[in-house]
């Protein structure tokens, strides 16, 4: 086996990110610039970077709106073949309903391939799936 080969083997067994910041509108462009290199990372189109630059920005301002005073961020990326799952989540002691005819909710749902909300006491959190519109099987789960 080549030690490429065995590199790309490990990189794939740990594609998993989590990142922890203080739960502040101005880390928000972490968060964005990290979901950007990891969807480049996975060969996504920069029209599908772009989408998911945006969706960030709706799901991290429906969780700051929610989030206790002092608390963290916390954001997990599952990274697969032609797809990237993140979550971004965070402490609420009593988590409001979301709303789901808002307009970040249309945009969330609309530049994804799925967007749900877990609003529970002690927790409020926003998943978002994008599928790349380049073919995983002709990217040959590029980058990871």
């Amino acid at each position: 086996m080549s030690e490429s080969s065995a590199t790309v083997r490990t990189l794939r067994a740990r594609s998993d990110v989590e990142l922890r910041l203080p739960a502040d509108g101005a880390f928000a462009s972490v968060l964005r610039t990290l979901t950007a290199s990891l969807a480049a990372r996975l060969d996504f189109t920069m029209d599908d970077i772009e989408d998911l630059r945006i969706a960030v920005s709706e799901a991290v301002a429906m969780v700051l709106a929610e989030a206790d005073q002092g608390v963290d961020l916390v954001c997990e990326f599952r990274m697969n073949p032609g797809e990237l799952t993140l979550r971004v989540a965070t402490t609420s002691s009593s988590p409001t309903p979301p709303d789901y005819e808002s307009f970040g909710w249309q945009v969330l749902t609309t530049l994804t391939s799925d967007a749900r909300v877990e609003a529970v006491p002690g927790r409020y959190a926003v998943s978002l799936t994008l599928t790349s519109s380049i073919d995983p099987v002709a990217a040959d789960g590029a980058g990871l």
